[in-house]
């Protein structure tokens, strides 16, 4: 497959020829890029696909949520809504996204909104909130941020970097150099100063772009509603792993650390499970023969199996939830956090 890309490489080359011209008529001011009073931050990365923006976007909201009124806008990738909507406890996935949905459920207080329109969202949302977090919004350049935090899967680093199709980049590698802090994420909990120094060296940051590194922090198993679950996993749990993320693999490595049964029910990201995939999912659930066996799911997963018509199979069916957060590491959460509320409280003070 990877070899069938290669002959994508024309297209590769015009499509980024595209995204330079067009970054370049935003430089130039060709293009309108508003900025705003309020300190917006933005959670981006260059490639397609998960390199944790939505925990990214939840350490933001916890360190910043009990000092400021905050909201968090996206696009809303995958609902079948238009427009802006500002999301209450009763929206669905289906309606704002699953992101936003988790978003919501996590931290009921804080306000969650979507438009494909950023700035048309970020307009409607000014007047109330002191500032805005912008989810996966690197490449909505109609949007001047204040601040923006540059994301890289530290286990793609290595790869070619192309874009699309023959890569994975939604634009060319050097529009890193947009970010105000980048981040890499889903490190090795033992990274080396040797895998730091490799990192340093494919990202090349400018001088005045902090570089910190992240692992993920697998949380306790919980049901559905959030609630803690007494279960623990080893090596004679047989674990019926139901996702729809961009990318499995970390999690899929992590309960290999517990045990080997896993039986991986694998879809694309985002994708709206069906009643068909619930019965699946049921009878072979049911027909393991194994004596402890379990339903594991991710965050954003959990958001589309709550929607109505599951409802009654999901109630049926042990599905626990596997949270996950973001630690970083070699003592940089401080220095982070300071980036952050700096830049918040520097100009909220103005605003």
């Amino acid at each position: 497959m990877q070899y069938l890309r290669w002959l994508l490489l024309p297209f590769s080359l015009l499509y980024g020829l595209v995204v330079i011209i067009r970054n370049w008529f935003y430089d130039a001011g060709l293009f309108k890029s508003k900025q705003f009073d309020l300190p917006v931050i933005c959670v981006g990365n260059l490639e397609v696909g998960g390199a944790g923006k939505s925990p990214m976007t939840e350490y933001l909201i916890r360190l910043l949520k009990n000092d400021y009124q905050l909201a968090t806008l996206s696009r809303g990738y995958g609902r079948h809504t238009k427009g802006f909507i500002l999301a209450d406890m009763a929206s669905t996935s289906a309606q704002i996204g699953d992101e936003p949905s988790q978003f919501k459920h996590k931290f009921p207080n804080v306000s969650v909104a979507v438009c494909e329109d950023r700035v048309a969202g970020i307009d409607q949302l000014k007047t109330n909130h002191d500032l805005i977090l912008l989810d996966d919004a690197f490449q909505h350049r109609a949007v001047k941020p204040g601040l923006s935090v540059l994301l890289f899967d530290y286990t793609h680093l290595q790869q070619p970097k192309f874009v699309l199709p023959a890569g994975n980049l939604r634009e060319p590698f050097s529009g890193r150099w947009r970010a105000d802090v980048m981040v890499v994420t889903k490190c090795p909990d033992d990274l080396t100063e040797r895998q730091m120094t490799n990192s340093y060296e494919k990202i090349a940051p400018l001088n005045w772009q902090p570089l910190f590194f992240s692992a993920i922090s697998y949380q306790p198993l919980q049901d559905m509603e959030g609630q803690l679950v007494d279960f623990t996993m080893d090596a004679n749990t047989t674990v019926f792993l139901l996702t729809g993320i961009a990318n499995p693999k970390p999690l899929v490595q992590h309960i290999n650390q517990f045990t080997v049964n896993i039986i991986h029910h694998n879809y694309p990201d985002h994708h709206p499970f069906s009643l068909k995939n619930m019965v699946k999912l049921a009878g072979e659930f049911s027909a393991c023969k194994s004596q402890k066996k379990v339903i594991i799911t991710t965050e954003k997963d959990a958001q589309r199996l709550g929607v109505h018509e599951l409802l009654p199979a999901v109630a049926q069916l042990p599905v626990w939830v596997l949270p996950i957060g973001i630690k970083f590491l070699n003592n940089g959460q401080q220095e982070f956090d300071k980036t952050i509320i700096n830049y918040v409280r520097e100009h909220t003070e103005h605003y």
